[in-house]
């Protein structure tokens, strides 16, 4: 069997290694499908997460598959079952730094709960379909820190699988005015598709003055600003976060999804005067289940944010597909899945 480990800065490798096996409330899945996530490519530029000296860091964590053993004390779960793994909920923290991670042949569940680590799949739900569960919930969970609601003005910025599933959960709940910002033109295509009104190229716009344009125009105190309700950064761009507080209009709301991983100096002054409130969101505390129901209804959308395709044998070409601008979500599909 093979694995993806980190073994340092920029080096990842496909290694060998042996099956695991279940203790008594453990499952092991077969994994079928496992998407390549952001954070998987950030773990490599910092050349892992949690990794001791001299060892490595496993990988992978947007993943669906089959059940092939089950412990002992194990309830509710049966070989055979179709399931996506939640890897928040499992204790070995599977491909952020623990001992396990999903770009392998088979994976080690401990622990593994029904409802919580494991959730069952329909029989007739793709597996890479199931395998984006994990990435919906993150947007959905953005989304929901939102508070937006069907006649709010919707700012997404980035288009990314993250941004772009926003975009999938903001019109399906009935927001239908949610415009798209991104540099690449296929990924605005690709926003467009999920439902965006309208998209900027921030690259040869003006983000102000076409968001006017498309939001109309409110007032901060004395300054005319833009009318969006709620803006939201899934892009992590230099100097976005004070760009987005420079033209909101009074009470103006940001959630921050992305992944800053230095300081970010804020206008304290800009938000005064406009009042606009900012919060953050991080994973999926209570969403997966939400996302895992809603699946087969919007199986074809979802099937649609995937950008390409590739063998686990080819695994590290996909890992460098999914750094480009040209990419949404790239899967990895084991075996004849």
């Amino acid at each position: 069997m093979r694995v993806l480990n980190i073994h340092g800065v920029d080096d990842v490798r496909l290694d060998p290694r042996a099956p695991p096996v279940a203790g008594a409330a453990d499952v092991v899945v077969a994994i079928k499908a496992c998407g390549i996530c952001g954070s998987d490519l950030s773990y490599i530029r910092k050349g892992g997460i949690n990794r001791p000296e001299g060892g490595v860091t496993p990988i992978g964590h947007e993943a669906a598959g089959e059940v092939v053993a089950v412990g002992s004390a194990v309830k509710d779960i049966a070989v055979g079952q179709r399931v996506i793994i939640n890897p928040m909920m499992t204790p070995s923290n599977i491909g952020s730094g623990g001992p396990e991670g999903a770009f392998c042949d088979q994976v080690l569940v401990a622990e593994a709960r029904v409802g919580a680590a494991i959730l069952p799949i329909p029989d007739d739900l793709p597996y890479e379909v199931a395998a984006l569960a994990e990435p919906l919930a993150v947007a959905l969970h953005g989304v929901n820190r939102t508070g937006a609601k069907p006649g709010d003005k919707v700012a997404v910025f980035g288009c990314g699988p993250i941004g772009l599933a926003m975009v999938l959960w903001l019109v399906d709940r009935g927001i239908t005015d949610v415009i798209a910002i991104d540099l690449a033109d296929e990924r605005l295509a690709r926003a467009r598709a999920m439902g965006a009104r309208a998209t900027i190229n921030a690259a040869s716009e003006n983000v102000r003055e076409r968001l006017a344009q498309l939001h109309g125009t409110a007032r901060a105190l004395f300054l005319e600003q833009v009318g969006t309700d709620v803006f939201m950064d899934a892009a992590g761009g230099p100097g976005l976060v004070n760009q987005i507080i420079s033209m909101g209009k009074s009470n103006a709301r940001l959630v921050v999804t992305a992944a800053y991983s230095r300081p970010v100096e804020i206008s304290l002054g800009m938000m005064l005067i406009n009042e606009m409130s900012m919060t953050t969101a991080l994973g999926y505390p209570t969403e997966i289940p939400e996302v895992v129901a809603a699946l087969p209804r919007l199986r074809d959308k979802v099937q649609s944010l995937i950008s390409h395709r590739y063998r686990f044998e080819d695994v590290l070409e996909g890992l460098k597909v999914a750094g480009t601008p040209q990419s949404a979500k790239v899967m990895v599909a084991f075996d004849a899945a």
